[in-house]
């Protein structure tokens, strides 16, 4: 995705030579590409041509932990009355 708005502005910075208010467009194209890339989790570019979303895989990674130990407080104390009740019914079953 950034490396397609490259081609603008590098358009836009080349018309600037005609005139600056060119670069006034080509700097606020920068910085928008800039900030909705950082928004994605993307705001880094590797070398290598590889743009691994690392801070969108961690947040993933956090919500689905957050998300678990949500599950696990909600459900975790019914499950365990409904095998203490259970165990308890069938003591009383046997004996």
């Amino acid at each position: 995705m950034f490396v397609v708005l490259l081609v603008p502005i590098a358009v836009l910075f080349g018309l600037g030579f005609l005139d600056p208010l060119w670069w006034v467009a080509a700097a606020v194209m920068l910085f928008v590409a800039t900030r909705h890339g950082r928004d994605r989790g993307g705001g880094r570019i590797r070398g290598d041509g590889s743009d691994r979303g690392d801070c969108r895989d961690y947040r993933d990674y956090e919500n689905r932990r957050n998300r678990q130990d949500r599950w696990d407080r909600r459900y975790s104390r019914q499950h365990r009355a409904r095998l203490r009740r259970e165990d308890r019914q069938d003591r009383e079953r046997r004996g």
